[in-house]
């Protein structure tokens, strides 16, 4: 008897969940995730091409969006084969190294997301603040920096994750209520005391998504602050007009990723189905909206984008 017990909850498998008590209708639900993977892939994959391919885009404007479209495809590649094979295949089954290095790339690219969001931010308070200097402020080598001590910290900071969870024997549950892995989630499957992990997540997430939110809200504080100081009103609206589509990428992001990690936290059972939506809101929807605002709100990429489709 014991060691049918020790089968059952020593599993070298998580089971990943679609939509509790939706199965009969997953290849149904199928066609949404599919059109929002492929809508997704290919705009981003657009706005990257015709920001390489065009000369008068390589700014810094649009150098961090090209990043923030790089960092949204790599989450879809990342969340795609687990969550299309659930509703496409019922394949639920996933190792435990597959699930820990899973984890590691959706963590590391959502707090690269969150670096690329304060760039921008940085990016329109120089262009509103001190436009004169722009240019000496932002120059390519700055950027590049910037960029890669960001990506350094996202990275070094989630290496740790994977060491962390492989020490622990999972004797409690192997089912995880998302379609993909998350260290919040994956951690309290396991039998042992997870204080350590819990700490070091908590410290993480503030040293990044914390401390990048605080920036960009002080940044968008200076910046309301220099716009109600131009007197002409019409200006004051143009520079804010500028920061519409940032707003809005913030803002979804930020939301539906601190409303997820509450959840995870603190939720109870009844909070099961929210924290499921959530968890698709963060994690698909900002790389479906983010090329469509950023089409829409700028005219000189929107024109380029119908150049190339109407050649």
């Amino acid at each position: 008897m014991s060691a049918v017990n020790n089968t059952r909850f020593n599993s070298a498998v998580f089971l990943l969940t679609g939509i509790p008590g939706q199965e009969d209708v997953h290849i149904w639900i199928s066609v949404p995730f599919c059109l929002m993977y492929v809508i997704s892939i290919l705009g981003n994959s657009v706005i990257l091409f015709i920001i390489k391919t065009d000369q008068t885009l390589h700014e810094p404007m649009y150098i961090f969006l090209s990043m923030l479209a790089t960092t949204d495809l790599g989450i879809l590649i990342s969340t795609m084969p687990t969550t299309l094979g659930i509703y496409l295949f019922n394949s639920r089954e996933i190792s435990l190294d597959a699930c820990f290095a899973q984890l590691f790339f959706i963590h590391s690219l959502s707090y690269t997301e969150s670096s690329v969001l304060l760039l921008m931010a940085f990016d329109h308070f120089v262009a509103i603040s001190n436009p004169l200097r722009y240019a000496s402020i932002l120059t390519p080598v700055r950027i590049a920096r910037m960029v890669l001590f960001f990506v350094l910290r996202s990275v070094a900071l989630n290496i740790p994750l994977p060491f962390l969870l492989k020490r622990f024997r999972y004797c409690q549950t192997n089912v995880l209520s998302h379609s993909y892995c998350m260290h919040q989630e994956v951690m309290k499957l396991a039998c042992s005391d997870i204080t350590v992990n819990s700490i070091y997540g908590l410290s993480i997430k503030l040293l990044t998504v914390g401390l990048d939110s605080l920036l960009i809200f002080l940044s968008y504080v200076m910046i309301l602050k220099t716009v109600l100081s131009v007197t002409s009103h019409v200006e004051c609206l143009r520079a804010l007009n500028t920061c519409v589509s940032h707003l809005f990428a913030v803002l979804l992001f930020y939301t539906s990723g601190i409303g997820l990690s509450v959840i995870h936290r603190f939720g109870n059972s009844s909070s099961h189905f929210l924290q499921i939506l959530l968890g698709y809101v963060y994690l698909l929807v900002p790389p479906l909206m983010n090329p469509i605002v950023y089409s829409v709100k700028s005219k000189h990429l929107r024109s380029r984008i119908i150049r190339l489709f109407i050649k």
